[in-house]
């Protein structure tokens, strides 16, 4: 008996007892694979596969194929041919049996194509990753729920006690008030009782140039001051 299996992408006929070279299995040289997409089995021709076929091989070696041989043809010119170093990659397989049903619940590894996870064929037929088998018991396990962490409150800058918000004087933002804060300077009642020589050393301290003068700093600490 033959049958016409599908593998890689390609077609075969095959009997019991051939040899054939297929595109890369998952498997390892002594697996025993099974091909399910069975497109006919003898006289069966399947719509498009034959429900409940198979055929299971042995797999000999992972093996490479030959060296291509690409030709270049040029406008007037001679044509040219080299070797391409690119050699595909194959499987070395022996059929061992054709099932014209029950295959489903062989049991056996799906032969899958490239160097994908190998399968094992379920009760229902489907191919069953043991990478996924093995996910979902994990997934079945229940787990110790662990307590989640409170979430972090955002710090908020903290004023000196009895500070004064500098913010209120004119061109003082958050930056010139840490700067202002950092100097020692935390009231309205300091600023106002700042003398001329206060006001130089402290532009030149703190790099102002001019701005207490300009701003009219002292002013307006005078006013804020009285509250």
């Amino acid at each position: 008996m033959f049958a016409v299996l599908k593998t890689g992408g390609k077609q075969y006929k095959v009997a019991s007892g051939d040899v054939l070279r297929v595109e890369k299995l998952a498997a390892k040289a002594g697996d025993k694979v099974q091909f399910n997409e069975i497109l006919m089995v003898g006289s069966t021709v399947g719509t498009p596969t034959v429900e409940g076929a198979g055929v299971q091989a042995e797999v000999i070696d992972q093996i490479k194929g030959e060296k291509t041989i690409n030709f270049v043809k040029r406008r007037r010119k001679h044509g040219s041919q080299r070797t391409k170093g690119h050699r595909q990659q194959l499987t070395l397989v022996r059929i061992a049996e054709i099932l014209e049903k029950g295959a489903d619940k062989s049991g056996v590894m799906a032969a899958v194509s490239g160097a994908g996870i190998a399968h094992v064929t379920g009760a229902n037929g489907a191919p069953t990753s043991k990478k996924a088998a093995a996910a979902a018991e994990r997934a079945s396990t229940p787990k110790a729920d662990k307590p989640k962490a409170a979430p972090k409150a955002k710090a908020e800058p903290k004023a000196a006690a009895g500070a004064d918000d500098l913010k209120k004087l004119s061109g003082v933002g958050p930056a010139l008030e840490k700067k202002l804060h950092e100097a020692g300077v935390t009231t309205f009642a300091q600023i106002a009782a700042w003398t001329e020589a206060d006001v130089a050393a402290m532009d030149e301290k703190l790099s102002f140039k001019g701005r207490i003068e300009r701003e009219g700093w002292i002013a307006q600490a005078v006013e804020l001051a009285k509250g």
